[in-house]
């Protein structure tokens, strides 16, 4: 009988469109089901951008530890039949960044949401950045609509809500925290860049960074706004072998 892994899902803070060294992409292939995993990059949220897929092409095609591929959306090949089947063989689904509120549509409407549930109870590693983030939780933080604002709309595989870039973009954090405080948003996890999170089955299992001093937070409200920074294990470039 073959085993499923248990559900998971990874919140990113960076990977291959943001950084150069590869210790996100590396810890996140780690956590693949499989030692050579098929990894699957959805650029829904960047309107399927040639240029997003091209760097996650640069980044993934020459690591002998994967073998990568692209699904677009808005030049879609695939029927609904092969477009299920295609999605459940992958054992990673990494998704861009770009219009949170776009994508959810998008995918809507293409049956992508129901597939990548279905994925998901398969033991497929689910995980993105910024709006590829934002849609595994039940609402998010996000600039879809222009200024930063609520948006109780997401997939709901992770209870509550998410806020990427909570350190670099101007306005973020104090935005994100009176959301939670004034309930817009429920209690949630904000994600400094430089970071990830992985969670199985729902719960909280491992924090990272790759840049001394960022972190993940837990965010909560119930009458006030509480923050709690997590501890985060530093990642380090893996030793290069002898001669």
């Amino acid at each position: 009988m073959t085993h499923v892994p248990p559900p998971r899902l990874a919140l990113l803070g960076g990977g291959f469109s943001t950084e150069e060294d590869g210790l996100l992409d590396d810890w996140l292939l780690s956590h693949a089901r499989t030692p050579r995993p098929r990894i699957c990059f959805l650029p829904t949220a960047s309107g399927d951008a040639p240029t997003y897929v091209e760097r996650f092409r640069a980044a993934f095609r020459t690591r002998p530890s994967c073998t990568p591929s692209v699904l677009p959306l808005f030049q879609r090949d695939l029927d609904d039949e092969a477009l299920r089947a295609f999605l459940l063989a992958q054992d990673v689904v990494y998704v861009g960044g770009g219009n949170t509120a776009n994508l959810l549509a998008v995918w809507r409407v293409h049956g992508v949401d129901r597939i990548l549930r279905e994925a998901y109870d398969r033991g497929t590693l689910l995980c993105g950045i910024s709006a590829g983030a934002n849609c595994w939780a039940e609402a998010s933080h996000t600039d879809s609509f222009g200024p930063l604002t609520s948006l109780p709309d997401g997939l709901g595989l992770l209870a509550g809500s998410v806020c990427p870039h909570y350190d670099s973009e101007p306005g973020r954090r104090p935005s994100y925290r009176s959301a939670v405080r004034s309930g817009a948003l429920p209690a949630g996890w904000a994600l400094d860049d430089g970071t990830g999170a992985l969670f199985t089955d729902g719960r909280l299992t491992e924090t990272v960074t790759r840049v001394p001093g960022a972190q993940v937070y837990r965010v909560e409200g119930d009458g006030g706004v509480r923050e709690r920074a997590l501890p985060c294990r530093l990642l380090a470039p893996a030793p290069e072998a002898g001669p």
